[in-house]
């Protein structure tokens, strides 16, 4: 099913709208991650940093799935057992409603975040819809669309968030030459080549060490012996 849905504004990130069912759940723990990873993707989607229209991103059992249109992003939550393309069938459905609001003026001003409240009672209004994937109505979503291929990009979250630290480390080092120094020395292969390689290194320079002092050893009680 369904667990969360956030529409955003892709220009500067900022999220207008969610399903108000989830407001009481804003201590639940597990809820507030998913929350800061949707806001996270709808981040970088206004960096452009995720240059596709349509995407489907994963992250442990779950799937998070955004639509891009005339600059909005549409972004759900959902397990990933969760049939994807009806899935992108829902945010289509909240994309037509979107468009159904006349209210461009006031979604370019909005400057605090979730303060479209009225497109998330209509985001609640639709996501029941699709509580159920076997109702006759999704069923016939399924079935229509079932010789369709969905041209859909899938990425890893972590691919995602591991891209975008090496982004800002990159535009840091950019800032600041010493920084791609540090930044050489500090990779993880390097850090794993040392601890690899530093304790044979040490190893193999004792031995090198005992081999000179035995020679010199040997060379004074040959000069001893001689006198």
């Amino acid at each position: 099913m369904v667990k969360l849905t956030i529409v955003g504004r892709v220009e500067d990130g900022l999220p207008l709208a969610q399903d108000q069912t989830y407001v009481n759940q804003q201590d639940n723990a597990s809820f507030l991650f998913y929350k800061q990873q949707a806001e996270f993707i709808l981040k970088q989607i206004s960096k452009d940093s995720l240059l596709y229209p349509k995407m489907t991103i994963l992250i442990d059992h779950h799937s998070f799935h955004f639509l891009v249109e005339k600059k909005i992003c549409y972004i759900a939550l959902s397990e990933s057992s969760y049939p994807r393309k009806l899935l992108f069938h829902y945010l289509q459905d909240l994309q037509k409603e979107f468009d159904n609001f006349d209210e461009t003026t006031l979604i370019k001003t909005i400057s605090k975040p979730y303060s479209f409240v009225r497109f998330g009672k209509t985001i609640g209004r639709i996501r029941k819809q699709y509580m159920d994937t076997r109702t006759q109505a999704n069923l016939s979503k399924l079935n229509a669309s079932r010789k369709q291929e969905l041209d859909v990009v899938t990425e890893h979250l972590n691919d995602l968030i591991q891209r975008r630290q090496l982004s800002e480390t990159s535009e840091m080092a950019s800032l600041d030459p010493r920084m791609s120094v540090s930044t050489i020395w500090s990779s993880r292969c390097l850090q794993d080549i040392a601890l690899k390689w530093t304790p044979v290194t040490i190893i193999i320079l004792v031995i090198l060490v005992l081999f000179k002092a035995s020679l010199i050893m040997t060379d004074n009680y040959l000069i001893s012996t001689m006198i």
